[in-house]
């Protein structure tokens, strides 16, 4: 009765904490209370492939330790791959009120271990420039983390809480998606240093007046319900003036924003520093927020080499990005090999599916494997006979709503790490569309932080293995530069006497 009671009061000062750490303390203290302590020391499940990290482990802490830099380097080069004997089980980061199997995370630690010894260890038989090809091609093999960020209009302030949570534990990813109200706070994020950040995180630095609202029969005329202009001003003042190709030199970071076009001969596409380096960024988001029938579809506009504005595409016109490409995984797979997903969601009818979806599936017994296989033929069904009749109509307008449909049907809402709210109220559909304040954008960044902690450790243990590759790289690459510096240096110290020879 005692141990009840201890973890009833422990549960509830979980849910009343105010930082991570305090958070994380109060889990593990309910791990250790509930016995699930000795199923994160048990290293046998069938979930994973226990034996193969195991050997693994010992492998590389052995080479390490005897300084065979040969060995070692070969062991990482061949036997480094992401999710290696499926490590990143979701059934192995919800048992515990906190992470997983201890011998997860110590593998986990020893590569990155490893990495970060043979980066910075003196090899005989390795330059420096040797080294650096080394670890871009593990890093390009075993890949790196993305964060997606669904729209939702003013419930995607959600995402600024997720954001800060992860930059706070340092596992914010370096490439960083948003469709409608996610490419806003991508785009925030990936024009902004960390230092500016702060005042964003709080709410200070946020221009606020993103909705005003026109008269009933300009939006009747096609010319949207609310203030086009009103939005660009707020997206402006929010993310500035910088190209893609501007802002990704300033912060380091891949910022993606997902158009959709309003005709059928184009694609919907992902803007960012490589597919559209000169592009305003302001213009794209401004286009991703475009929702139809609220705003009219908008033209782009890029950056000159003068500096100048000027349409981009200039016959072609663009909406909301997530009617097409909420979360474009392909293509962020393909442009910066992306191994693994961290999808905020905020979509007001997809945040409801979510739940009903994560309780079904710990219900989950083989007795509902009708339903789901129903289910699955279900969806491929409709989005077949979608595509038949889209093919077969010749009105433009239908087409592109059966377009719509379709892909608002088949695309996924999902990461392989999903952040949500747990249920949305009243509350947040009476902010959906005003105008955010400092207290509804602290409103909801603590709902976003509270929504990450639980996925914290699941998402570390799954990113670190990358991002310390992606330091090593960074620290390999300051070396040559300054190697470079010294050897410029050496070369006119010399050439004076070279001269008075």
């Amino acid at each position: 009765m005692a141990r009840n009671m201890k973890l009833e009061v422990l549960q509830s000062a979980r849910q009343q904490a105010k930082t991570y750490d305090e958070w994380r303390e109060i889990s593990l203290e309910l791990d250790a209370h509930s016995g699930l302590d000795l199923w994160k020391i048990e290293t046998a499940s069938d979930h994973y492939h226990h034996e193969l990290l195991r050997e693994r482990l010992l492998t590389l802490r052995q080479w390490q330790h005897s300084h065979n830099h040969k060995l070692l380097i070969r062991s990482l080069r061949e036997g480094l791959h992401h999710d290696l004997g499926n490590m990143g089980n979701a059934k192995l980061y919800g048992r515990a009120h906190v992470g997983t199997k201890r011998l997860i995370e110590d593998y986990v630690d020893q590569v990155c271990a490893s990495l970060d010894y043979l980066c910075d260890a003196t090899i005989e038989h390795l330059t420096n420039d040797e080294k650096l090809a080394l670890f871009e091609d593990i890093l390009r093999s075993f890949g790196q983390p993305a964060l997606q960020l669904s729209g939702g209009a003013t419930l995607g302030m959600f995402h600024i809480g997720v954001c800060k949570a992860l930059d706070e534990q340092g596992l914010l990813p370096s490439v960083i998606s948003g469709s409608s109200a996610g490419s806003l706070v991508a785009s925030m994020i990936g024009t902004h240093t960390r230092d500016e950040m702060d005042a964003y995180y709080d709410g200070d630095a946020l221009y606020k007046h993103a909705w005003s609202w026109n008269k009933i029969t300009d939006g009747l005329r096609g010319k949207g319900f609310a203030n086009q202009k009103q939005l660009e001003t707020f997206i402006r003042q929010n993310v500035g003036e910088m190209s893609f190709q501007e802002a990704f030199e300033k912060t380091g970071r891949h910022i993606n924003v997902s158009i959709s076009p309003t005709g059928n001969n184009q694609k919907s596409r992902l803007m960012n520093e490589l597919t559209s380096p000169y592009l305003l960024v302001w213009s794209a988001v401004l286009a991703s927020c475009a929702v139809p029938l609220l705003f009219p579809p908008v033209t782009l506009t890029t950056k000159t080499a003068d500096g100048d504005h000027a349409p981009y595409m200039p016959l072609e016109r663009w909406v909301d990005g997530s009617m097409r490409s909420d979360m474009p995984r392909r293509r962020l797979m393909r442009l910066y090999n992306v191994n693994y997903f961290i999808a905020s969601q905020v979509n007001p009818h997809i945040v409801p599916l979510l739940e009903s979806e994560r309780k079904k599936r710990q219900n989950e017994k083989i007795s509902s494997l009708p339903r789901r296989i129903l289910k699955t033929q279900a969806k491929l069904l409709s989005m077949g006979s979608l595509q038949v009749v889209h093919d077969s109509v010749s009105n433009e307008a239908l087409r592109q709503m059966l377009s719509h449909v379709y892909t608002m049907i088949s695309q996924s809402y999902h990461g392989d790490a999903t952040i949500a709210p747990p249920s949305y109220g009243m509350k947040h559909y009476q902010h959906m569309l005003q105008n955010p304040t400092k207290e509804s954008v602290i409103w909801f960044r603590q709902q976003g932080e509270r929504a990450t902690w639980p996925k914290i450790d699941q998402i570390r243990v799954q990113t670190k293995i990358s991002m310390t590759l992606q330091k090593c790289v960074a620290r390999l690459l300051q070396r040559k530069a300054h190697n470079w510096h010294e050897a410029e240096v050496r070369a006119l110290l010399q050439e004076p006497t070279l001269r008075h020879g």
